[in-house]
C-alpha cells in the first residue's frame, strides 16, 4: 500500500497505536505472571512485540531496548526456512542462534502466526524472547568465560515448537523443570496475543487494521526523519573501549562516523576492532538494535515503537568485526556489555551535534552475574543469573539517577526477599554507592553495592561456580561537555582468613568452596554533564537552551523507567 493510500484520520491512528500496544503489554503481563524463573517473573528480562507479514515490527511493548531491533530478525529467519504459506494455525516456532536471528543464547525466542479465518497465510505474526537462566554451556547460567559459541549452551536454529523440542531444550538445562515453565509461559503468552488480533480484526477488519499498521509505521518514520533534520549535517566521530574480552587484557576499540545529510542518517561502525577470542562479540542484529534506540531517544516520548524507526536510517558495519561477529564467535557478553559500548559511542558522536542536548555516559555495564551449583535445601541443581544496576549520566535537564538499568537494558533487580527464598545464599547489603558519580553543573547518578554471602549450606554439597561479566572496570564512563567521569566500577572477593578484598577482573570465572565468602559487586556511576557550578563560576557551554529539551529529556527517562 502506497503512503498516500493510508488512513489519515490522526485520532483513529492515535487509537490504533494504543492497541497495538496493549497487546504487546498484555503478552508481557501474561509471561511475567506465567513465568517459572525469577530472572523472568521478578527482573523481567523479556520482551513482547506484534509484526506484519513481512516481519515488519507493528508494536513492541517497553521493555528491553537491546530487542528492539533484533527480534524483527528472529521472525525473519523463522520465515526464511518455514515459508509463510506452510504455516498453520496453531503452530510455534523457535531459535536462539545468534547467527540466525538470536542474539545470545540464554535469549530464546518464540513465534507464532495468526491466521485469520478463510486465509491460507498469516496476516500477523507475535513474538516474544526471552532470558532463560540456564540453556547449558562451560558454565551455570551460560554466560560463560567462552572461546566459541559451542561452549555457551543450547544453539537453536528455527524450528517448529512442539513437545518434543520442548523437552529437548529442557534436557540440554541444567534446571529443566524451569527451563520447561518458561517455554510454556512464552507460549501462553504468545496465545493471548494471537486472540487479540483476531478480535480487533473482527471488530475493525482485517484490511483496516493492516492499513492502520502500515501508516503508524510511515508516521513513525516520519517523526524519525524530523528528528534527524534537527541534527546539523556533518560528519560526527567517536570512539571508546572495552576492558578486554576476559582472556586478553588489550583494549577494544569501538569507533564510529555518523554521517547526517539532510533526513538521513549513516552510522558506520567499519573502522571497530576485529572479533576477538573471548564472548564479547556482538552479532550484527545488536548493533541495529542500539542505533534504534539512540535515535528513538531523540524522539519525543510518544513515538510509536516499530519498523519505521530505522527507515531513514543506514548501519553500516564489517562482518567480522566486534559489532559484527561470525560463527563460530563467542557471543554470550555481547548482548549485554558490548551492546552499552555501542550506545556510548553513537551518544558521544551526537555530543558533538548536540551539545546542549545529549547526556554523559551512563554505567556502561550491565554488570552480569552467574552463579550455579547444588542447593541442598532442595535437593537440586540451580542457576542464577542477574544484571546490576549503576548511575545514568548527567544531562543538560539535571543530574543522572542513582541506581537504575540504563540504555540496553531494562529489566528490574531481582528482590533480596524473591532472591534470598529461590537460591541458597544471601544479600550482606544493597544500597547506592554514594559520590560515584562524575561531577559536573549536573552530577552524573550514583552506582550501588551490593553483597553476596555464600555460607556453609549453600556450599554443603559442591563449590558455587562463578561468571561475571562486567564492564567499565578499567574505562570510566565518560563526562561530556567539561563534566567529569563517572567512578569506575568493582568485583571485590572476600575469602575468611585472607588478607582483605581481592579486586577481581571484569571478567572472570571462579569456584567458591570456603563457607562464608562474600562478593561485592560496585557498579560505576555516571558521567558528569557541563563543568562544576563551584568551580569558579564557569558558565555551562550550551547550558542556557538545555532545560526545555525534549530531546534530552527522553534519553533521561529511557534510563529511569525500571
Amino acid at each position: 500500500m502506497s503512503e498516500s493510500m493510508m488512513p489519515s484520520d490522526p485520532v483513529e491512528l492515535e487509537i490504533f497505536k494504543h492497541l497495538f500496544a496493549s497487546i504487546a503489554e498484555e503478552m508481557g503481563g501474561r509471561l511475567m505472571r506465567s513465568a517459572y524463573s525469577p530472572n523472568i517473573k521478578e527482573r523481567r528480562d523479556f520482551s513482547c512485540a506484534v509484526f506484519d507479514a513481512d516481519a515488519r515490527m507493528i508494536a513492541q511493548a517497553a521493555h528491553i531496548p537491546v530487542h528492539l531491533g533484533s527480534t524483527p530478525m528472529s521472525v525473519e529467519a523463522v520465515l526464511q526456512v518455514f515459508p509463510a504459506a506452510e504455516m498453520k494455525e496453531g503452530d510455534c516456532f523457535v531459535l536462539n542462534d545468534p547467527f540466525a536471528g538470536g542474539t545470545h543464547l540464554p535469549d530464546i525466542t518464540v513465534v507464532a502466526p495468526c491466521l485469520l479465518p478463510g486465509e491460507s497465510t498469516p496476516r500477523f505474526f507475535v513474538a516474544n524472547r526471552a532470558h532463560h537462566a540456564d540453556v547449558g554451556g562451560l558454565t551455570p547460567g551460560s554466560m560463560p568465560l567462552s572461546r566459541d559459541i559451542s561452549e555457551e549452551g543450547v544453539r537453536i536454529s528455527p524450528r517448529r515448537l512442539d513437545d518434543a523440542c520442548i523437552e529437548w531444550i529442557c534436557s540440554q538445562s541444567r534446571t529443566p523443570d524451569e527451563r520447561r515453565g518458561d517455554l510454556l509461559a512464552q507460549t501462553a503468552a504468545l496465545h493471548i496475543g494471537k486472540r487479540r488480533m483476531l478480535e480487533l480484526c473482527e471488530r475493525y477488519s482485517a484490511e483496516n487494521v493492516s492499513a492502520q499498521a502500515l501508516a503508524l509505521q510511515a508516521y513513525t518514520e516520519r517523526l524519525i526523519r524530523r528528528v534527524i533534520e534537527d541534527i546539523p549535517d556533518g560528519e560526527y566521530t567517536f570512539e571508546d573501549r572495552l576492558d578486554g574480552d576476559g582472556f586478553e587484557a588489550e583494549d577494544i576499540r569501538i569507533h564510529v562516523r555518523l554521517e547526517i545529510r539532510g533526513s538521513r542518517a549513516v552510522v558506520d561502525f567499519t573502522a571497530a576492532d576485529d572479533q576477538v577470542a573471548g564472548p564479547v562479540n556482538a552479532v550484527r542484529a545488536i548493533a541495529i538494535s542500539a542505533v534504534n534506540y539512540v535515535f528513538q531517544c531523540l524522539a519525543p516520548d510518544d513515538i510509536p515503537s516499530n519498523a519505521g524507526v530505522m527507515g531513514p536510517i543506514e548501519v553500516e558495519t564489517r562482518p567480522g568485526s566486534i559489532v559484527d561477529a561470525l560463527p563460530p564467535a563467542a557471543v554470550a557478553g555481547g548482548n549485554v556489555e558490548t551492546s552499552q559500548r555501542i550506545v556510548d559511542v553513537l551518544f558521544g558522536a551526537l555530543s558533538k551535534a548536540l551539545p546542549s542536548v545529549i547526556p554523559a555516559a551512563s554505567c556502561g555495564s550491565m554488570n552480569n552475574i552467574t552463579l550455579g551449583g547444588f542447593d541442598s535445601r532442595r535437593g537440586r541443581p540451580f542457576a542464577y543469573y542477574e544484571t546490576l544496576a549503576g548511575g545514568a549520566g548527567g544531562g543538560p535537564s539535571g543530574p543522572g539517577a542513582s541506581a537504575v538499568h540504563t540504555h540496553m537494558t531494562n529489566t528490574l533487580n531481582t528482590p533480596v526477599e524473591a532472591l534470598e527464598h529461590a537460591y541458597p545464599f544471601r544479600i550482606e547489603h544493597y544500597k547506592v554507592h554514594s559520590g560515584s558519580g562524575g561531577r559536573g553543573y549536573h552530577a552524573g547518578g550514583d552506582g550501588v553495592r551490593r553483597c553476596y554471602v555464600f555460607d556453609s549450606e549453600a556450599l554443603a554439597e559442591q563449590p558455587l561456580e562463578l561468571t561475571l561479566l562486567t564492564e567499565r572496570r578499567k574505562h570510566a564512563p565518560y563526562g561530556v561537555q567539561g563534566g567529569e567521569p563517572g567512578m569506575r566500577g568493582q568485583n571485590i572477593l572476600y575469602v575468611p582468613g585472607g588478607s582483605g578484598g581481592e579486586n577481581l577482573p571484569s571478567k572472570c570465572t571462579l569456584q567458591l568452596q570456603t563457607p562464608s565468602t562474600k562478593l561485592e559487586i560496585v557498579t560505576p556511576g555516571g558521567g558528569g554533564w557541563g563543568v562544576d557550578a563551584s568551580t569558579d563560576g564557569l558558565q555551562v557551554r550550551g547550558h542556557a537552551d538545555a532545560e526545555s529539551s525534549p530531546c534530552s529529556d527522553r534519553i533521561e527517562q529511557e534510563t529511569k523507567r525500571s
